[in-house]
C-alpha cells in the first residue's frame, strides 16, 4: 500500500541572490593583453586529473583552432592552456579568485553546479552580454533544450554544455521473468513501480529495489534518488528564486521511500553502510537486487562486461532499463510522464576577456561534433550534441536510449552555494525515513532545518 499522493502543484517565488564570498584576489593566468591570444583553463593535466581532456586541450584543440583561423581569416593566434589537477574546490577557488579580480582565463570549464553561485557573484554573465552574437551559434539547434540547461542560470545561456549524462531504473531481466514480470518493462507511474517490486519480493535473496537513501551514500542519495523522484512528482528543489520547503512533493517523494523501506521492499541496512552503494552494485551484478535506479555510470562503468567494477558477462541480455515514471501520467515536471536528473559542466567565456568574439569562436570549436568527436576516440560516451551522439552512439542502444529518450525530459540540479548543504540536509531526511519515521514528521523537520541553511523563510516556498 502506497503512502504518497497524487496533485499538481503551483510552484511560486521571486529571485534570491547569493554571492560567492570571497577575501582576497587572484593573480590568474588568465586573459592576455594581445588581442589575438587566449587561454584556456581547465581541471584537467596531462598524466593525471582528466588526462583525455587534457591531452585534447594540447594536442587536437590549439593546433587545430590555430590552423583554422591562418586557412579562414589568415590570422596568427596564440592559445595556451593552463592545466590543472587538484581537488575540485581548490580548482574553483583559485578560478573564483581570478575573476573576482578581473583576471583569469579566457574560456574555463565550470561544474554545472557552480555556474549560479558564479552568476550571481558577477563572475561571469550571460554570453548574450559577452558577445552580441552568441544566440546564434548554429550548434544551439543541436543541444536539446534540457541540455542547455546546464550551462544556464536563471532561463540565461552563460556557457556551453561539455559532456552530460542521465538516470535511469536498471532492472534484470532474468529476476522479472522469475517473478511472473515482463522483460521488457516500462512503468507508468510510482504504483506500477511498487507493484513490480511487490512482485520481485516472492523471490528468495532478493532485494526488490535499491533506492539510495541516508547520509553514507553521500551526493548518490540526493542526485540518484530524491531529486529524480521528486521531478517526477512535479517540482525542483530550487525554483523561482526559492528553496523547496515541505511541499506536497517532497513529502510525497519522501513517501514512496517509507513506502519501499516501510515495506520491506529494500534493504535498509544497505543504505547504513559506508560502502553500501559499492556493494549495491556488487548486488545487482550477483542477480541480488532486481531494481536499481542509477545513472548511465553504471552501464559503462560499473556492470560493463570487460571494463566493469561489477563486470555482468551477460549485461546486454540481461539488464534492462526503464525511464523513471512521474508519481502518475502527466504530473511530472513541465507536465511531463517521466523525469530524470543530470550532471557535467559547461565551458565559459570570461567577460573581461580582451577579444570576446575571438574567445567565443574558440568556445564553438571546441564544442564542435568534429572536435567532440577527436575528444572521445571512438569511445562511447554521451555528449551534449544530437549530432555527435547519434554517431558515437550508434553500437550501444543503451546509452542511445539516454540520449534520445532521457535527455530531453531531464533536469539539473541548482547551482548555488547552498546546494551541498540542502542536499546533505535531503540525505538526512531520507535516512530519517528509512530509520522509520513517517514521511510527513520528516519533511516538516527537514523543513525547520532548511530555514537554517538557506537564510530563513523568506527563502523557501512550499
Amino acid at each position: 500500500m502506497t503512502v504518497f499522493t497524487r496533485r499538481a502543484v503551483a510552484m511560486t517565488g521571486a529571485a534570491a541572490a547569493v554571492s560567492l564570498t570571497l577575501t582576497a584576489c587572484g593573480s590568474g593566468g588568465g586573459s592576455s593583453a594581445d588581442a589575438d591570444s587566449l587561454v584556456i583553463s581547465a581541471n584537467a593535466i596531462a598524466g593525471g586529473k582528466n588526462e583525455q581532456e587534457a591531452k585534447w586541450i594540447e594536442e587536437w584543440v590549439i593546433p587545430n583552432f590555430v590552423e583554422h583561423k591562418k586557412e579562414k581569416d589568415d590570422l596568427d593566434v596564440d592559445v595556451s592552456f593552463d592545466a590543472s589537477g587538484v581537488d575540485d574546490e581548490q580548482y574553483k577557488t583559485k578560478l573564483a579568485l581570478d575573476l573576482q579580480g578581473g583576471s583569469g582565463p579566457d574560456i574555463m570549464n565550470l561544474d554545472g553546479i557552480w555556474i549560479g553561485e558564479f552568476a550571481q557573484a558577477g563572475y561571469i554573465k550571460p554570453l548574450t552580454e559577452v558577445v552580441t552574437q552568441a544566440d546564434f551559434w548554429e550548434g544551439w539547434d543541436q543541444i536539446p533544450e534540457a541540455v542547455q540547461k546546464l550551462g544556464s542560470f536563471e532561463n540565461e545561456r552563460y556557457g556551453i554544455p561539455a559532456g552530460t549524462d542521465g538516470r535511469v531504473l536498471f532492472y534484470n531481466k532474468d529476476l522479472f521473468e522469475q517473478a511472473g514480470l515482463d522483460r521488457d518493462w516500462q512503468p507508468e507511474s510510482w504504483d506500477e513501480l511498487i507493484e513490480a517490486a511487490e512482485a520481485l519480493a516472492g523471490l528468495d535473496g532478493v532485494t526488490p529495489v535499491q533506492l539510495n537513501a541516508g547520509t553514507a551514500m553521500g551526493e548518490a542519495t540526493t542526485m540518484q534518488g530524491f531529486l529524480p523522484l521528486l521531478a517526477g512528482a512535479g517540482e525542483h528543489i530550487w525554483d523561482k528564486g526559492k528553496w523547496r520547503g515541505e511541499s506536497e512533493a517532497v513529502t510525497e517523494t519522501l513517501g514512496l521511500y517509507e513506502t519501499i523501506f516501510g515495506d520491506e521492499l529494500g534493504d535498509p541496512l544497505l543504505q547504513q553502510e559506508a560502502q553500501g552503494r559499492d556493494k549495491s552494485f556488487e548486488q545487482f551484478s550477483d542477480g541480488r537486487i532486481g531494481i536499481l535506479l542509477e545513472g548511465d555510470y553504471f552501464w559503462r562503468s560499473v556492470v560493463h562486461p570487460e571494463l566493469g567494477i561489477a563486470p555482468m558477462e551477460d549485461r546486454d541480455e540481461v539488464v534492462g532499463y526503464a525511464k523513471i515514471p512521474a508519481i502518475a501520467p502527466g504530473k511530472g515536471i513541465h507536465g511531463q510522464d517521466y523525469a530524470s536528473m543530470s550532471g557535467g559542466s559547461a565551458r565559459v567565456v570570461n567577460p573581461e576577456t580582451d577579444n570576446p568574439e575571438l574567445a567565443f569562436e574558440l568556445l564553438t570549436f571546441m564544442n564542435s561534433d568534429e572536435a567532440l568527436k577527436a575528444l572521445l576516440e571512438g569511445e562511447a560516451r554521451i555528449t551534449a550534441r544530437t549530432d555527435t551522439n547519434a554517431d558515437v552512439l550508434a553500437d550501444d542502444p543503451m546509452l542511445t536510449f539516454v540520449a534520445d529518450e532521457v535527455l530531453p525530459i531531464t533536469a539539473y540540479r541548482p547551482g548555488l552555494a547552498e546546494y551541498t548543504r540542502v542536499s546533505t540536509l535531503l540525505q538526512e531526511a531520507t535516512a530519517a525515513v528509512v530509520s522509520g519515521s513517517s514521511a510527513a514528521d520528516v519533511a516538516a523537520s527537514y523543513r525547520d532545518k532548511l530555514e537554517g541553511v538557506v537564510g530563513g523563510a523568506g527563502n523557501i516556498t512550499n
